[in-house]
């Protein structure tokens, strides 16, 4: 979504060309490569380990981190694949973003109308605001070392990733509607009165 933005504000006039249904499958096909091989890695690792008898586990469903506490044997190999993977997912496509948002800002910034530098920054907040909720409660789950306070605060930032964040969307993207946003602001003014 960041590469269609920074296309569609940066080079417009060849967005019809670059943003072919030939890229857009080759992209939908690659992040699918990408979390299979990632799925493959965990479930090997997960393979190799003993669990003792306590079949318990600390969280609201069945995640990585939560079920590595129930292992007898050594997880360094899995907190390895963990990080590396975490690293994969999270570290590398915030970059990309961020560097694409980066380009886009700079290109705004050279529009000569305030309207279209409104219009483009309110095309590209929502999504920026989304990813980076979505992709700073991954972090805080994936790259904090376990403990029992942090498994309690996994609970917390998991919810926040699997449930808030994708209930959020929605009113997120709707904000750039401008009915939605005079119903928004009549309903924050008759609160204030």
């Amino acid at each position: 979504m960041a590469y269609d933005r920074y296309m569609a504000i940066c080079n417009p006039l060849l967005y019809n060309s670059v943003m072919s249904p030939k890229l857009c499958l080759i992209l939908m096909f690659g992040s699918y490569i990408i979390a299979f091989s990632s799925a493959v890695a965990h479930t090997a690792c997960m393979l190799r380990l003993t669990f003792c008898d306590a079949n318990t586990i600390n969280h609201y469903f069945c995640d990585i981190l939560p079920l590595l506490q129930l292992s007898c044997t050594s997880i360094y190999a899995n907190n390895l694949v963990i990080f590396v993977v975490g690293t994969i997912h999270v570290i590398v496509p915030t970059s990309t973003i961020f560097t694409s948002y980066g380009f886009i800002l700079s290109s705004i910034f050279r529009i000569s109308s305030s309207e279209g530098r409104s219009k483009a920054f309110s095309t590209c907040s929502s999504h920026i605001l989304a990813v980076s909720l979505f992709f700073g409660s991954a972090t805080l789950v994936y790259f904090k070392p376990s403990s029992a306070g942090s498994m309690n605060e996994g609970k917390i930032y998991s919810i926040l990733y699997t449930n808030v964040v994708p209930m959020m969307n929605p009113l997120i993207y709707s904000l750039r509607n401008k009915d939605i946003k005079v119903a928004f602001r009549k309903t924050l003014s008759s609160r204030n009165i």
